[in-house]
């Protein structure tokens, strides 16, 4: 929801914010942990043309809800349990109700792929977050969240599945013949966006403020959460900064058309690149482009190696030092770096060379 308010309160609020309406710049004006599940901060960022805070706000809004990937249980397996809608003595819950509060769990991690967590606790008593047996990598941001009341002596033993994605997944029909049932995952991290446009000033001196409002469920920080969905967004527009254009030929039932589309890779053209213009076209190819593997690219990017220079200037040593990199890892990286551009990475730092050399 965008609210525009009154001209004749700029100066007030221009005061209020303590920032200057000449440099552009952002800052977090308010931000509190209201829960363990739920954090909370307001920014704003001006000054801004007219009409560039609706275009940022509605971007970054989308980011913020559809970009971010958090973590969560995605499956839940027990032989001993028939159908999702049975109960079971012993135990206060139904399954179906397990089920929610298992969805309810909250996730902090970086981890790839899928991950197998475990819970087996004998009764009477409460089953909560904190019984979980997950992986190094997956830490419970709220341990006391209940999953099940146990009112007899009785063993609960339920394996899980985590998973780290973005978005939301619907759960799939599953007969439950091997006792493993489905959870609905909502892998977003933010709970909710709002942001409001404060216009000021008059005719082409018009300015507006951005203000942000940003929920999370404690995974992360609004803080990361706007960074990274920040991050993002410049990922998906950096080719369209870095690309040519090359005519091509389309085809279809009766005609031919040609068009001019980008053409983002460069393997072509660095071999006849200058020293002195091949830092620059290095620095113009971005990990993105080396068709690398999803699980090596994220590892890439989560150590701040965005570009080909970035990675060059590495060693294979500095590689292995990446969280969660392997000796395989590497291997294709070379292959990638000697396939495509006749490059090579030292074994170690001591023997690093300009790559340019």
């Amino acid at each position: 929801m965008i609210q525009r308010s009154n001209n004749s309160n700029s100066t007030m609020l221009r005061e209020e914010v303590g920032i200057s309406t000449r440099p552009l710049e952002w800052k977090c004006v308010e931000s509190r942990a209201d829960s363990k599940r739920l954090n909370y901060a307001r920014f704003i960022l001006c000054p801004l043309m007219r009409g560039q805070a609706d275009t940022i706000g509605i971007t970054i809004r989308r980011s913020l809800l559809g970009e971010i990937e958090g973590t969560c249980i995605t499956r839940a397996k027990s032989e001993k349990i028939p159908h999702e809608y049975s109960t079971i003595a012993g135990i206060e819950e139904s399954v179906h109700e397990i089920l929610m509060n298992l969805k309810e769990i909250v996730l902090r991690s970086n981890l790839y792929g899928t991950r197998n967590a475990s819970i087996c606790v004998k009764g009477p008593g409460y089953v909560t977050a904190q019984d979980i047996i997950s992986p190094p990598s997956v830490e419970m941001v709220d341990t006391t969240q209940h999953i099940a009341s146990l009112t007899e002596p009785i063993d609960f033993c339920i394996e899980l599945q985590i998973e780290r994605h973005r978005g939301y997944r619907m759960r799939t029909p599953n007969n439950a013949k091997d006792g493993s049932f489905p959870i609905e995952a909502v892998f977003m991290p933010v709970r909710n966006v709002n942001h409001s446009i404060h216009s000021y000033g008059n005719g082409n001196e018009k300015h507006e403020i951005l203000f942000l409002e940003i929920w999370t469920n404690g995974s992360l920080t609004p803080k990361e959460a706007l960074n990274e969905a920040s991050r993002n967004l410049i990922d998906l527009f950096i080719p369209f900064l870095h690309a040519e254009e090359q005519d091509i030929q389309l085809e279809d039932n009766q005609n031919r058309v040609r068009v001019a589309v980008p053409f983002l890779t460069y393997h072509d053209r660095l071999p006849k690149l200058k020293k002195n213009t091949k830092e620059r076209a290095l620095k113009c190819i971005f990990i993105d482009q080396l068709e690398l593997s999803s699980r090596v690219y994220n590892c890439l990017k989560r150590a701040n190696l965005y570009t080909l220079w970035d990675l060059v200037n590495k060693s294979q040593e500095d590689l292995l030092k990446i969280d969660h990199f392997r000796i395989e890892d590497v291997k294709e990286i070379l292959d990638i770096l000697q396939k495509h551009f006749s490059l090579e990475l030292p074994k170690n730092t001591f023997s690093l060379v300009n790559p340019l050399e």
